[in-house]
């Protein structure tokens, strides 16, 4: 009985036979994901709409907004909703990109102070993996000084 023994390396027809195939498989994904990787023009429009969610979330619930206020503002929701593009541009000023080609990793860092200083809002600081066409906040921490 004879038996062979296949080491990795040259001269071995199991792994050329794995390798071949593998090692397109490997670039065809690393080229997918280099041509998905979200645009900062992406990410602003990510961050706008989250934003503009989490605004209305927070200002929109029945009886949130004060009476004169409510008066005045008849669609809180829609009205919140159409500053997407100015709150993904503020989102994009107070963000730092870090692109490895096949993703990136955004970090925004915001002090409540800096967009109203007369207020004592909370900052906030995000993580946020881009990849493959998509979002995905990673971190997010509240901290109590304006």
């Amino acid at each position: 009985m004879e038996c062979k023994i296949y080491q990795l390396g040259r001269n071995n027809p199991v792994a050329e036979a794995v390798a071949k195939p593998l090692g397109l498989l490997v670039v065809g994904i690393s080229a997918l994901l280099v041509i998905t990787n979200p645009s900062p023009k992406d990410f602003r429009e990510f961050a706008g709409t989250e934003l503009a969610e989490q605004a209305v979330a927070e200002f929109c619930p029945p009886g949130k907004l004060p009476l004169m206020l409510r008066l005045v503002v008849q669609n809180c929701p829609e009205l919140i909703r159409a500053q997407r593009e100015p709150l993904g541009a503020l989102a994009d000023q107070f963000s730092q990109r870090l692109n490895f080609g096949l993703f990136s990793v955004y970090t925004t860092q915001l002090a409540g102070g800096q967009l109203l200083p007369q207020l004592s809002l909370p900052g906030y600081e995000l993580k946020t993996l881009a990849v493959a066409g998509q979002f995905l906040v990673l971190k997010a921490t509240e901290s109590n000084a304006p």
